[in-house]
């Protein structure tokens, strides 16, 4: 079963008719939003969800933003923080997925890469971070990656970081989409942000898999393949 109807749970959607796993994928789709209500919808959501399938094992997406230093202290982090301990203090069977920057066909204009091409393509003026990186993964990747762990019930009940093994300074980011584009982009520099490692140690055997490519092109072949 999944409940949402984002970028995740449409990749999730093979999951629609097991009735093992709950795939929760209805969160809160803007990361800066401060806003209470959208928080506590997911909340009430998910304690309801929880109460109607005791007997299933649930899926619920964080994310690895709580390893940045600018945002661990943000409310969509504090909220992320709030839903895993709400997990695993009330559901005995869980996976609780911190997933980096996904990438894919969506119209939300929050996600990174979307937000960087929106800006560029269009000439808008924006800040750039230098010395912030992003790590990006492609949904198909997120969707590999956890399908391989729930389907061999691996490292079940605990959180598990689902992220490329490449963080991207986030000027590398814009620069490729510029190579992409054949433009140049209007941003101002800022002297702000930070890179930081992800422990994908859990992940490892999967991601060395032939069919995963997290090589050089890895960026490059992103914004053919969704732009």
């Amino acid at each position: 079963m999944v409940i949402g109807n984002g970028l995740l749970a449409h990749s999730f959607e093979s999951y629609n008719k097991d009735d093992k796993f709950l795939i929760f994928a209805s969160g809160v789709s803007n990361s800066k939003t401060k806003n209470p209500e959208a928080y506590s919808r997911e909340i009430t959501l998910l304690k309801k969800s929880i109460e109607q399938h005791r007997d299933k094992t649930i899926v619920y997406f964080s994310t690895c933003s709580i390893y940045d230093p600018d945002e661990m202290k943000s409310a969509y982090v504090q909220h992320k923080l709030k839903i895993e301990n709400i997990i695993q203090t009330t559901v005995p069977l869980y996976y609780i997925f911190r997933v980096s920057n996904v990438a894919g066909k969506s119209p939300n204009p929050n996600t990174v890469l979307n937000y960087f091409y929106y800006h560029i393509n269009n000439g808008i003026n924006f800040d750039l971070w230098t010395n912030a990186c992003r790590n990006i993964i492609d949904i198909d990747d997120v969707f590999f990656i956890a399908n391989q762990l729930m389907k061999n019930k691996l490292v079940r009940d605990r959180v598990i970081n689902i992220a490329s093994p490449v963080n991207y300074p986030v000027k590398e980011i814009v620069t490729a989409i510029e190579l992409f584009l054949n433009t140049k982009s209007n941003y101002v520099e800022v002297n702000k942000g930070t890179c930081f490692e992800i422990d994908l140690s859990a992940i490892q055997h999967i991601i060395e898999q032939p069919n995963l490519h997290f090589d050089n092109r890895y960026l490059p072949r992103l914004l053919a393949k969704y732009y």
